[in-house]
């Protein structure tokens, strides 16, 4: 739908805040555990923002869902259960982590007129199953995904036990993986701004070409140890990280390479750089084919 970049905000914030809404109300009426009641009240608030995405005909609708849904949870647990020294340090990275991305995607928000390139490819790829993709691969999948993700710091905030040292370096590791993200996303826009180059090739993204992936992946992983450094019997809580990991290196990852691909001399800029890792590229040197005819 051609509707202006100021009204489809509007549009967006209605629609997270009804989702907001329902999604407590569906938790409040629930007789079950937390966990439990929290997963289906999350996939009741996934429903309201896939209804308007089908409503306006665009699945990046969801988008914000992905930064805004933990905050939100684990706000709403914070007053009903309180904080203390361990709680309040994981409940601020997270929030620092939703913020900043939240406003990452408001800053490059065109409007309803524009879908992410991603769900467009997935359109043109499931012609008629598209309806089902958007439901279940746009939406309910990503939403179980962070909710997986966002578990470890609804146990600390619902037992909020001592903080142990080690925990604090599994929160530094978020909050290396929120800088992380935080440089390449400036620099990618700097980078968009000019396009002087077919790739982006300045600060993380010289030697590696999903820096930005690499953040959102540990970011998690930091999250999921911090719980488990307080309780090393809830080993399961690593569930969300590793779920996380798989849908980057299955899914969004192989995306955005096929979307790579189609440039002109993708070939060597692969082969020129590291997948994830901003380091510089040990590539081996090809036997020297005279000194092999010598010999």
């Amino acid at each position: 739908m051609n509707i202006k970049r100021a009204p489809s905000f509007i549009i967006i914030s209605l629609a997270y805040i009804l989702a907001t809404v329902v999604g407590v109300l569906v938790y409040q009426a629930l007789d079950f555990t937390a966990w439990l009641a929290l997963l289906i009240a999350d996939i009741v608030a996934t429903l309201v923002i896939f209804v308007f995405s089908v409503i306006f005909k665009n699945a990046s609708v969801y988008d914000p869902y992905w930064s805004v849904q933990p905050i939100i949870i684990l706000a709403c647990f914070a007053i009903g259960y309180g904080l203390n020294l361990t709680s309040a340090l994981v409940l601020i990275v997270i929030a620092i982590w939703g913020v900043r991305l939240t406003a990452n995607w408001a800053y490059t928000f065109k409007g309803m007129a524009h879908q992410d390139w991603r769900y467009t490819m997935l359109k043109e790829k499931t012609g008629t199953l598209y309806p089902l993709i958007n439901l279940l691969g746009i939406h309910i999948v990503p939403t179980l995904v962070v909710y997986l993700c966002t578990l470890p710091a609804m146990h600390v905030i619902i037992a909020r036990p001592v903080l142990e040292p080690e925990g604090l370096v599994a929160l530094l590791l978020s909050v290396i993986a929120i800088t992380l993200q935080t440089i390449a996303d400036i620099q990618m826009h700097i980078y968009r701004k000019s396009r002087r180059t077919t790739f982006v090739r300045i600060g993380v993204w010289k030697n590696a070409r999903h820096p930005n992936y690499l953040g959102e992946i540990l970011m998690w992983w930091g999250v999921a140890l911090y719980c488990i450094a307080q309780r090393p019997d809830m080993w399961y809580m690593l569930a969300g990280a590793i779920a996380n990991s798989l849908l980057f290196a299955f899914v969004s990852i192989p995306m955005a390479e096929e979307r790579q691909a189609k440039k002109e001399g993708f070939e060597e800029y692969k082969n020129e750089t590291n997948l994830l890792f901003p380091f510089e590229k040990i590539v081996e040197k090809e036997p020297d084919k005279e000194l092999d005819e010598e010999e």
